[in-house]
């Protein structure tokens, strides 16, 4: 088990190395403006994405072990598309969708959607490495697509960013496609469930699917709405400074969420209680240790690196966003483990009521925030409605599980027991 965990968190990392560049260069060749541009365009697709998620997403790994594939994966395809067209038009209704970019917003969704498909199968298989590639090709192959379109093709522009996220991951769907395919001819046992009648499965999917999905919504748009609201009062560039201090933060979420997928995984797997808590307590520790060491290291960059040499003197003030968004990113990361505890265990409506508490008190520090401190105040607003997201997690997870409170604090025998199950390759 932490081989696996080791191997997904450095294949994010390698991929989050090569994201940190692809901010840089696009801060270079696409400037403030352009960063807000496409910020705001990946932003509307990741938000139908999650509206796809109601049977593309965790549903898959929920239900792949209880009826067989098929009957959990063909209705996924179909959703990608469905999903993400009705999500697309409610975002043009309420005026959120990118004015010009709607089909390709679209386009992105569906393709995203199919991508995500393949890789929870993998996941909900146990086959990481496959899951790891998948991952590594969607994440790390923009970076050298995009050096050709930028330095060869000369496609210097927003477009060229289009066509490199379309190329990566439809790439990515094509790999992803193949790594599957044996496991519809493979003579391996079903789930031993009998499948109920098709109209009653699907029901039950979306009642689930829509739980957790509302959850992602909530968490999604805590995470994304302030890009909206940004544009509105201060426009691209003020959305394109804080798009790239989120992006530089957001690269720490790369342990957590490598842990989260895995414990996921895990604890959907089992039905013991104890033996949740107990994996849940492990993993959440670990998680929000490396997530604070890493933060520190950010926190040690001085401004005029990132000025004078990763991105241009327009992007003065990126080291204050980072450092209003850094309590939210440790408490994010935190509570991705508690949030995934809730989604394996089929308490969905907790994760879901724990997003939409952090919507709320995004939208009320926004409120106060933002029209005051414009970038900052989008970058603490963020922040506050992280730590009360953690706190609710926690306060429910403490109390539904009878966890003293010192349980949550690493302890000797936790760096023992990590440092003699990593000799053993086992956790």
């Amino acid at each position: 088990m932490l081989k696996k965990i080791l191997a997904t968190i450095a294949t994010r990392y390698f991929i989050a190395a090569l994201n940190l560049l692809l901010i840089f260069m696009n801060g270079k060749v696409l400037g403030v403006h352009g960063m807000g541009v496409v910020g705001v365009i990946y932003a509307s697709a990741n938000i139908a994405v999650i509206f796809s998620s109601v049977l593309c997403g965790n549903t898959i790994v929920y239900y792949m072990n209880r009826y067989p594939l098929r009957f959990v994966f063909w209705p996924a395809c179909v959703w990608a598309f469905g999903g993400s067209a009705v999500a697309c038009g409610v975002m043009a209704l309420c005026g959120a969708l990118p004015e010009g970019f709607g089909a390709e917003v679209y386009g992105l969704s569906v393709l995203l959607s199919l991508v995500a498909i393949h890789a929870r199968v993998l996941l909900g298989k146990d086959h990481i490495k496959s899951f790891n590639a998948t991952f590594m090709i969607q994440g790390g192959g923009l970076f050298f697509i995009l050096l050709y379109m930028y330095y060869v093709a000369g496609q210097r522009d927003v477009q060229g960013y289009l066509w490199g996220l379309y190329l990566t991951n439809g790439i990515a769907w094509i790999v992803s496609l193949l790594l599957i395919f044996p496991f519809f001819f493979r003579q391996t046992p079903e789930p031993t469930a009998t499948a109920p009648p098709i109209i009653k499965r699907l029901r039950e999917m979306f009642v689930y699917g829509l739980w957790s999905s509302a959850d992602n919504l909530a968490e999604g748009l805590t995470i994304r709405l302030n890009y909206f609201l940004l544009q509105r009062l201060g426009g691209y560039v003020q959305v394109g400074l804080l798009d790239a201090g989120t992006r530089i933060s957001e690269s720490v979420w790369h342990i957590s969420r490598s842990i989260s997928s895995i414990s996921y995984s895990q604890i959907a797997k089992t039905s013991d209680p104890e033996t949740q808590r107990r994996m849940t307590l492990r993993f959440f520790k670990g998680a929000y240790c490396a997530v604070i060491c890493v933060t520190g290291l950010i926190w040690l960059i001085p401004e005029w690196v990132y000025t004078d040499y990763l991105f241009t003197a327009e992007f003065q003030g990126i080291r204050k966003v980072i450092r209003g968004l850094s309590v939210g990113i440790v408490a994010l990361g935190a509570n991705s483990v508690l949030s995934h505890y809730f989604i394996g265990t089929g308490k969905v409506r907790y994760s879901t009521a724990c997003s939409c508490l952090g919507l709320v008190v995004l939208l009320l520090a926004g409120y106060f925030l933002i029209p005051r401190y414009g970038v900052f105040g989008s970058a603490l607003s963020t922040s506050i409605a992280f730590s009360a997201m953690l706190l609710f997690s926690l306060t429910l997870f403490v109390k539904q599980t009878h966890t003293p409170l010192c349980e949550l604090l690493p302890t000797k025998a936790d760096f023992r027991t990590l440092k003699r199950k990593f000799k053993d390759s086992e956790i």
